[in-house]
């Protein structure tokens, strides 16, 4: 269900009905989730953490690509060691991508796949949602092609990520977790630019959950 305008009402129609031992928290709504229902709540940086490391018990990097904000996580046996995150820009998350994608006229599904049809990208210089949209349409209006605009679009997210990757370094095994590691460009392209393979969950945009299931004790661990 989407967060939509009431994340607190829609949170609890999801639960209506719905057996539980305990609830706990992650994310931006933690707080919120936590006045109403909600006991405890832990950051997003330790829930995936917990998550990736429950899915991939080699894991010592993961990067999170979700929403609204991006992050690295250097991880040993399960625990944080260090990490970077960009969350005062949607530049590269989910909504940034949603974004792109409706301007060029597809849907979040087809985008990806439409940028790896693509023989030549189309440079994108602005990374603010904003003025990359302006931007978008520019190119559209010049006769660019929408899949090769789709293409500099995912290499422009990649050169970002890598920016921040490079600050705090990454360790083998790394898992791709958060929405954004269903687009298959993405992915693609990270693998191409690192030069090694990622490991992406079946489900990777509940591995926070997965991870907030585990400190609250309602997965066990082993």
């Amino acid at each position: 269900m989407e967060t939509g305008t009431d994340p607190l009402g829609n949170a609890k129609t999801i639960l209506d009905g719905s057996p539980y031992d305990r609830i706990t928290a992650t994310g931006y709504g933690r707080y919120l989730a936590h006045e109403n229902f909600a006991y405890p709540v832990i950051t997003e940086i330790k829930a995936y953490a917990l998550g990736a490391y429950f899915l991939f018990p080699g894991c010592r990097t993961v990067i999170d690509i979700g929403g609204q904000d991006s992050k690295i996580i250097k991880i040993i046996n399960g625990k944080v060691e260090d990490f970077e995150m960009n969350d005062r820009c949607a530049a590269g998350t989910g909504k940034f991508l949603e974004v792109m994608a409706h301007t060029l006229g597809y849907t979040i599904e087809d985008f990806g796949i439409e940028a790896m049809r693509a023989q030549k990208p189309v440079s994108i210089n602005a990374m603010c949602t904003v003025f990359a949209e302006s931007e978008v349409v520019s190119l559209l209006a010049r006769g660019e092609k929408p899949g090769n605009i789709a293409l500099g679009i995912h290499q422009s997210i990649v050169s970002r990520l890598q920016a921040l990757i490079g600050r705090v370094g990454f360790l083998d095994e790394i898992v791709f977790a958060g929405g954004v590691a269903k687009n298959r460009c993405i992915v693609s392209l990270l693998e191409k630019n690192l030069a090694r393979k990622l490991l992406v969950p079946d489900e990777p945009q509940i591995v926070g959950a997965i991870g907030a299931a585990i400190a609250a004790g309602c997965i066990n661990k082993e």
